[in-house]
């Protein structure tokens, strides 16, 4: 048992095609990423600068460095000038400090999609707005505040894989990238915008933004999930989580060649101290967490690892194996993307590693009783393609086809 408690330089000048919207800039790497809203070491200072030729010039509508607005309302147009105590500032963090409440990562997306305009003191024109642009006194800006949209568990039309449905729940095969309810980050687009078109009398069963769920598994993983589709069926299924009696087997690709055939992860777990989007099981509170594993095949460069839960925490198996130095293939978060050394024996695991596009796990059994028949129920869904073609690739065809848990230990 294995116990873990313990750039070059841009002048803005009037643009003769300032109608034309924003270049955009990257994506963020995860729809919570709040964390780095004020981190912009990495961008040049030598950004746009809003060009004011006459910045002692008086303007009416001048706010002093003191008054700002508050952000939480719906929307509306608020209008400012640049103060001398505010030149060279960044444009998102000029609008932050004048509205209050605004976030740096939601006056980005203003400027981004054009939301907000500058014009110079002096030329009175239009200059194009980037969020790194940095102000100069006497400029004008103003800014269109769009009401900010929550997330809805709207019925949506999006496909769904049904492996069963009855009266009282259905079970769904999740593929990898869909997220299963709405969120900050996702506002809809979600596994349960697809449920609530699909049985619409959901409504109201259980936590709003998440009507029938009784368990989840994350984003970039794939396979079985179980939905209550009334009370009965909520309750019962909800006690057997609580009671750890629903059978929840996983399938893996570890990096790195495990040395254990079989093995047992006892741990607390709860958010890792110091990156907040991450979860440890070197914690010294939390809740239990249990994983069984072992090992069905190895690699030159990894393992294809069985798991089997006895409790279900948040990224549990991607703790468990990534604290144990063996993270999942493709899972960003906890390290599961790495330089390998290229050598005759590696290099063609590296190619498949390398076109693999999500994190190699997925939820490959699911069994529970019936809530109202009481009758044993269990599910098995094959691995999906782009993850049995690494499979394939990396063990051998026969590792496609896994397993029963029950033969490796």
């Amino acid at each position: 048992m294995i116990d873990e408690r313990h750039s070059e330089t841009e002048s803005l000048r009037p643009d003769p095609k300032a109608e034309a919207k924003p270049e955009p800039e990257p994506d963020q790497e995860d729809e919570h990423d709040h964390e780095h809203e004020h981190d912009h070491d990495h961008e040049s200072v030598s950004e746009s600068v809003l060009v004011s030729e006459s910045a002692s010039e008086s303007v009416s509508e001048s706010v002093s460095v003191s008054e700002s607005v508050s952000a939480s309302l719906a929307g509306g147009v608020h209008t400012f000038v640049v103060a001398d105590a505010e030149a060279g500032q960044r444009l998102d963090a000029f609008l932050c400090g004048r509205l209050e409440g605004l976030a740096r990562t939601r006056a980005r997306e203003h400027i981004v999609a054009g939301h907000v305009h500058a014009t110079a003191a002096s030329a009175h024109a239009e200059l194009r707005c980037k969020p790194a642009t940095r102000v100069e006194s006497g400029a004008t800006v103003t800014i269109e505040l769009q009401p900010r949209r929550v997330p809805s568990a709207r019925p949506q039309e999006i496909a769904l894989h049904i492996v069963f449905e009855d009266d009282d729940l259905l079970v769904l095969e999740k593929p990898s990238g869909l997220v299963v309810h709405p969120a900050a980050g996702h506002l809809d687009g979600t596994l349960v915008n697809a449920l609530m078109h699909h049985v619409p009398t959901l409504e109201g069963l259980g936590e709003a933004l998440r009507p029938g769920l009784v368990h989840r598994i994350d984003k970039d993983t794939s396979g079985l999930m179980v939905v209550s589709k009334n009370e009965l069926a909520m309750r019962s299924l909800a006690k057997a989580f609580a009671r750890h009696d629903i059978e929840r087997r996983y399938v893996a690709v570890a990096l790195g060649r495990m040395i254990d055939d079989r093995l047992t992860f006892d741990t607390l777990h709860g958010r890792h101290p110091q990156q907040r989007r991450r979860f440890s099981g070197r914690v010294t509170e939390g809740k239990r967490a249990v994983t069984h594993a072992a090992v069905i095949a190895r690699s030159n460069l990894c393992s294809l690892v069985l798991c089997q839960l006895e409790t279900g925490r948040s990224h549990q198996i991607r703790v468990h194996l990534a604290e144990r130095g063996h993270p999942i293939a493709g899972d960003v978060l906890y390290g599961g993307v790495r330089n390998h050394p290229r050598t005759p024996r590696t290099i063609a695991e590296i190619a498949l590693l390398g076109r693999m596009s999500r994190q190699a796990l997925h939820a490959c059994t699911l069994g529970f009783r019936h809530p109202r028949s009481g009758e044993p129920m269990r599910f098995e869904a094959p691995l999906p393609a782009e993850l049995a073609a690494l499979v394939a690739g990396l063990f051998g065809a026969d590792c496609v086809v896994l397993p029963p848990f029950e033969a490796l230990v």
